[in-house]
């Protein structure tokens, strides 16, 4: 019981960077049903030019505090720039096909943009740590954390909250929901349909690309974070349920409370942790916790 307090902090500071990784791709799939594994490359995309970006910055010697904003306008850009790219030029013209057949093009930029990631970057791993402890630490009892991890977890929150609102109380967001429910009724609505899937992969794309950018202070850079990324994400939304934006929140809580409970009680099952939790949730609820009916058109 003595660790109680630590894994649950670490269990909440772990799944506010969970659900940052993963809202990005539940949302792409609840608009689009696509089952985006190109998103661990965004995450990385956004992790390289954040460091790249802040990096620099902070050699030319301007103000420190600055490369928090350098660190989001770099990941906003490159997630503006690739997400629309790609869904222009790729993914619209397989819309309507079988969902594997979306999840092994999604696959395909994966790996396309792995090695355009080792072209633009090489495979040396980029240190941002500066960013990480400039502002300071905080302590809760005998506990000791980094604030960045306490702004981490703000702008989950943020995150979480700016986006209900969006879905659920803009004009926007409800016509969304409209094309979310059927595509088709809502074509023949006249809801551009095609305009709603670009703003909703290039938001996706940027969700993943400022996941990427936040994190980069926190690791070292380098190749193969994205593949690493995308499985812990996966495992946040196959728990949650597929497309569910409280789906995402609650199973981002639930494996960052089981990896903290694995580190501190069972450190050799860490990973296994996260693995155990989503197969016995999918035993009891195969579509995952939050997952909607499913409409069935005959």
């Amino acid at each position: 019981m003595s660790h109680l307090p630590a894994v649950l902090a670490d269990g909440v500071f772990y799944a506010s960077w969970l659900f940052l990784i993963a809202v990005g791709l539940t949302l792409i799939y609840g608009v689009m049903r696509i089952l985006n594994l190109a998103h661990g490359s965004f995450y990385a995309l956004g992790a390289y030019a954040a460091a790249s970006a802040a990096g620099a910055w902070l050699a030319q010697g301007y103000a420190p505090f600055g490369s928090y904003a350098v660190l989001i306008v770099a990941a906003v850009v490159a997630g503006c720039v690739v997400g629309p790219l790609i869904e222009r030029f790729l993914l619209r013209y397989m819309y309507g096909k079988d969902e594997i057949t979306l999840l092994l093009v999604t696959y395909a930029v994966l790996l396309i943009m792995e090695d355009a990631i080792k072209l633009l970057w090489g495979v040396d791993s980029y240190f941002l740590a500066e960013p990480y402890g400039l502002l300071g630490i905080f302590e809760v009892g005998n506990l000791i954390y980094p604030v960045y991890d306490l702004a981490l977890f703000g702008v989950a929150v943020v995150a979480g909250i700016g986006l209900t609102w969006f879905l659920q109380y803009t004009r926007t967001g409800k016509l969304l929901r409209v094309v979310i429910h059927d595509r088709e009724i809502s074509a023949a609505m006249g809801i551009n349909v095609s305009r709603f899937y670009l703003l909703t992969f290039t938001a996706g794309t940027v969700l993943a690309t400022v996941g990427g950018a936040l994190t980069a202070p926190m690791i070292s850079v380098a190749p193969g974070i994205g593949i690493e990324v995308i499985v812990l994400a996966f495992a946040v939304v196959v728990i949650g349920g597929l497309g569910s934006l409280p789906g995402a929140a609650l199973g981002a809580l639930i494996v960052g409370l089981a990896r903290a409970s694995a580190v501190h009680y069972f450190p050799a099952a860490e990973l296994f942790s996260v693995y155990l939790v989503m197969a016995l949730v999918l035993i009891f609820r195969p579509r995952g916790l939050f997952a909607g009916a499913e409409v069935r058109k005959i």
